[in-house]
């Protein structure tokens, strides 16, 4: 007999909560297996998504944009996805990696390791379109908008009431909805949040020259600066400080914020000429303490959200999605249950050393540069020329960053 809690539920094989990038990923990725096992899939969102075919894409300046990483882009192709959303990509072919006052340089290159790119700059927004136009040609069910208003472990999974009145069984949830929704707190897990006591300020920028696909990495006495290849003579901004010191920058008028951006960068990327809408939010290293339970994954934000100094939050959330279908089609495969401490282990095993990696290369390249101490500065300078000038260590570092490698 069933538990009275699910007994009218409608019964699903998995519950996605969050149609965001993440989630409509999995949603994307789950394709094949939907088709070949006969799953029932949901999907939860919580913010109305317009209907497709939507009208003509209309880029934004101030559209907020992602880098995807070259590994990124292959897991994209294998979910039929990648040829759409390259068109409004901005392929990054060259990495510049400095610090400020310091003849240190480190030069990475897509010709140097004979592929295309390193990686892509895309709008937000068109990667949801894109993935959302491919999710609406799928067997899955959507709730949106709609919130989970509880989520509650039953001996099959977890039932969750949604506030469109929906009750739903699932043998399999997984939360994709960010690190604000309150769920993990409601189910009792908890997170390891680590303050950086820094802010980022994020913005698009135009320049006065072609990028060339050039990004930039530069570390400041204020905190370091990331230049992100757009389409035309855009760039995407990234300007960490220390909190507090960004309200300064965001009461400038665009002409003292264009100088003071000029004046910390330098003129490496030509002249700053138009600043579009800035926008600050506060920098931690935040995992969740239980990644997997009986019945639940976490991925996304909700469960690692990290410093973008390095660029890798998004690339490293997108690997948890892949590594998640193929343990669940392992287990299909075993005809163990999606939602089985063993399906949930070998998920949690498959992603471990991948996390803990990117979350110690990101949070070391924090903390070293953070420090200020000359002597220090000088040994970064000489780390910096050393790496430019160790071609295979290189290039190995940068297919780490490209995702091809873990």
């Amino acid at each position: 007999m069933k538990d009275a809690v699910t007994s009218t539920a409608d019964a699903l094989d998995i519950a996605i909560v969050g149609g965001g990038l993440v989630g409509a990923s999995l949603g994307c990725a789950l394709a094949p297996l939907i088709q070949r096992f006969g799953w029932r899939v949901a999907v939860v969102e919580a913010a109305a998504i317009p209907a497709t075919p939507q009208r003509e894409w209309q880029p934004s300046f101030d559209a907020r944009a992602s880098a995807i990483a070259e590994g990124s882009a292959q897991r994209f192709q294998r979910m039929g996805v990648w040829q759409k959303m390259a068109d409004e990509a901005a392929p990054i072919r060259q990495i510049h990696i400095s610090e400020r006052g310091r003849l240190g340089v480190t030069r990475l290159s897509a010709a140097e390791l004979g592929v295309a790119a390193l990686g892509h700059v895309i709008p937000n927004a068109w990667m949801g379109r894109v993935l959302h136009e491919r999710l609406a040609s799928l067997a899955l069910e959507w709730h949106c908008p709609a919130q989970v208003e509880s989520i509650i472990p039953t001996a099959e999974g977890h039932h969750l009431r949604l506030s469109d009145g929906s009750e739903l069984s699932a043998a399999l949830t997984v939360l994709a909805d960010g690190g604000r929704s309150g769920l993990k707190e409601q189910l009792g897990i908890g997170s390891h949040d680590k303050p950086y006591g820094q802010t980022a300020l994020i913005a698009n920028v135009a320049v006065s020259r072609p990028h060339d696909g050039m990004a930039y990495e530069r570390f400041t006495d204020d905190g370091p600066i990331a230049l992100l290849p757009l389409p035309g003579q855009a760039m995407g901004l990234v300007w960490t400080h220390q909190g507090g010191k960004e309200k300064e920058l965001m009461a400038l008028g665009e002409g003292a914020f264009l100088q003071q951006l000029q004046r910390a960068f330098g003129d490496r990327a030509g002249r700053f000429v138009k600043v579009g809408s800035r926008h600050t939010y506060p920098l931690s290293l935040v995992t969740a303490q239980e990644p997997v339970r009986p019945g639940l994954a976490v991925l996304g934000n909700a469960a690692h959200a990290l410093h973008p100094v390095a660029g890798q939050g998004f690339n490293l959330a997108l690997r948890g999605v892949t590594d998640l279908v193929e343990s669940l089609e392992s287990s299909a495969r075993q005809s163990r249950g999606l939602g089985s401490m063993a399906t949930l282990q070998d998920f949690e095993q498959r992603r471990a050393r991948d996390r803990h990696n990117v979350i110690r290369f990101s949070d070391g390249l924090v903390r070293l540069f953070a420090v200020e101490n000359p002597l220090l500065s000088h040994v970064r300078a000489a780390g910096l020329v050393g790496l430019n000038l160790a071609g295979p260590l290189r290039r190995g570092l940068a297919r780490r960053a490209m995702g091809l490698e873990r």
